[in-house]
């Protein structure tokens, strides 16, 4: 049987995800912006995010995938753990020889790393992901955390984060990746195991009423 994962990333275009019915195992990045009920498991890379759970700022229900930084925020925090070990179903702390540290391999970078390398998966649905086609960084779980997306994180975003889904798409060029936005002009190259799936159609609903600006951001946390 072939295995599909769909991946919900915090962007502006995840609601595509909620286009049609999928199929196949469903894997969030952090906090998404709406109710998945047949979730497998929520990713989570970042200490900020751990510590905004710890703190009870964030409540995310379900199970949990979590890198290598919640894994450490773990060890230092071992009664919380002890609490929430009933949501986590495993760490995974794989850091590809083309990523130079962790700080570097995002939320969306380590859960299609997980859906290829250990879930095997034959295809991967990415949903959210605005950053690879457009210099777009919103994101419900910045909104959410207040984090600042300055210059560093657009520096980030061109030398370290883009290159990092070219090589990925290259070490599984095996498995199918299908990219879900409003058009296809990339800012990367890909390879021939990469397709998009392009929703012209409802460009002008996101800019006329449907894009999640912070406000919006806000009330889903609220």
């Amino acid at each position: 049987m072939r295995r599909v994962v769909h991946i919900i990333g915090n962007g502006n275009s995840s609601w595509l995800y909620n286009e049609k019915e999928r199929k196949g195992l469903k894997l969030g990045c952090n906090q998404i912006g709406f109710d998945v009920p047949d979730k497998f498991a929520s990713c989570i890379v970042d200490y900020k995010f751990m510590q905004a759970m710890t703190a009870g700022q964030i409540i995310l229900p379900g199970r949990w995938i979590l890198g290598f930084r919640p894994k450490h925020w773990m060890e230092m925090n071992p009664k919380w753990y002890m609490k929430v070990a009933h949501q986590v179903k495993e760490f995974y702390t794989e850091l590809p020889k083309y990523v130079a540290n962790y700080t570097d391999f995002n939320c969306g970078h380590m859960a299609a790393h997980y859906s290829a390398n250990k879930i095997k998966a034959d295809e991967i649905h990415l949903y959210g992901f605005d950053s690879i086609f457009d210099f777009n960084l919103t994101s419900l779980s910045d909104v959410s955390l207040n984090s600042d997306r300055g210059n560093s994180n657009n520096l980030r975003l061109s030398d370290n984060w883009r290159p990092i889904w070219q090589n990925m798409f290259r070490e599984f060029s095996n498995t199918k990746f299908v990219l879900h936005y409003f058009h296809d002009k990339l800012k990367i190259n890909i390879e021939n195991n990469v397709d998009v799936v392009v929703y012209k159609s409802k460009l002008n609903e996101l800019s006329n009423k449907e894009k999640l600006t912070n406000a919006d951001f806000q009330s889903l946390t609220e």
